[in-house]
């Protein structure tokens, strides 16, 4: 994403990451619209201070590790929900127009505490449309999982494994869902575009075998099978079959509609949409569009200088 493509009049980067900070800084330092802010989304007041004069807001922040979530449940649970009841109120307050949070897979069905906080988080967001009152703030989800080549992926832990000679797989039979940076900002603003308040938003993109993606990091490293880590699942899903009744299909996305006060029964939300079968799930492994190994090659082989950056 560049700031040209979108042409914001300001843009404030709020989290307590410096050093991310630092590195966004020496490229859009001389951008007089680009503001940093030090702050945590636990911090009420310091939320209140950098939302002062924003009209939109993406939260992206989150404790996401599974297993660091695991070992500090206190502290997944004060970024993760207690945050996004700040900023759900900061954003009200202070009169924001749009805001968008980004959720996970793991919030469909979740089997552990990052995924629960985060089913958690998209509760709170939806149910801030009416918490909202009269005021006009609302609010919307995106749903995905790890974006290709981002630090919480597995394309840059592979691409450092192979130099080993050796990749570790946790279970040959595992699936994930492939979305680029892109794709996700696309959806974003798709969202802000769209959304009368509550949705959650899923984009449609395909799927790969964890051993593919390993095949297209190294073809001469050799895989071991170490076994699925507590927490994780064989394959993504991103929308379960209890949210069935609530999804509409589209084009290129998916959404589910927020169901107090028979919210997914107003065509304002439903559009042009379809309803989905009452027994549909969206899992990676039920996926009908798959990524070819020579596929993310090329992706590798364009990208690779900005894997494990974002």
């Amino acid at each position: 994403m560049t700031l040209a493509k979108y042409n914001p009049k300001k843009l404030v980067i709020y989290s307590r990451d410096e050093m991310k900070q630092w590195e966004m800084a020496k490229k859009f330092g001389d951008d007089e619209r680009v503001r940093f802010f030090i702050g945590d989304v636990r911090d009420r007041e310091r939320l209140y201070r950098a939302l002062d004069g924003v009209d939109y807001v993406v939260h992206a922040a989150a404790t996401k590790i599974v297993p660091t979530a695991e070992y500090n449940p206190f502290e997944c649970v004060k970024t993760n929900v207690m945050g996004a009841m700040n900023l759900i109120d900061a954003c009200i307050d202070k009169g924001i127009k749009r805001c968008v949070a980004l959720s996970t897979d793991k919030a469909s069905s979740p089997v552990n505490l990052y995924g629960a906080t985060k089913l958690c988080s998209d509760k709170l967001f939806i149910a801030g449309n009416s918490y909202a009152g009269g005021k006009n703030t609302r609010f919307a989800i995106v749903r995905y999982g790890n974006v290709m080549g981002s630090r919480g992926s597995v394309i840059p832990f592979f691409i450092d494994q192979a130099k080993t000679g050796k990749l570790t797989i946790t279970d040959d039979r595992m699936t994930r869902f492939m979305i680029t940076l892109e794709q996700g900002v696309e959806l974003v603003w798709h969202a802000f575009n769209d959304m009368e308040g509550g949705e959650i938003y899923v984009k449609k993109i395909p799927s790969m075998k964890l051993v593919d993606i390993a095949r297209a990091v190294s073809e001469t490293a050799k895989q071991e099978i170490m076994g699925i880590r507590p927490g994780e699942k064989l394959h993504e899903q991103m929308i379960g079959a209890e949210d069935a009744l609530y999804t509409y299909e589209y084009k290129e996305h998916f959404k589910i509609l927020p169901q107090i006060h028979e919210w997914n029964k107003d065509l304002r939300r439903i559009k042009d949409g379809k309803a989905v079968s009452e027994v549909f799930s969206y899992s990676s492994d039920n996926n009908t569009e798959w990524m070819s190994i020579d596929e993310l090659k090329k992706w590798i082989e364009i990208n690779g200088d900005k894997v494990g950056r974002t």
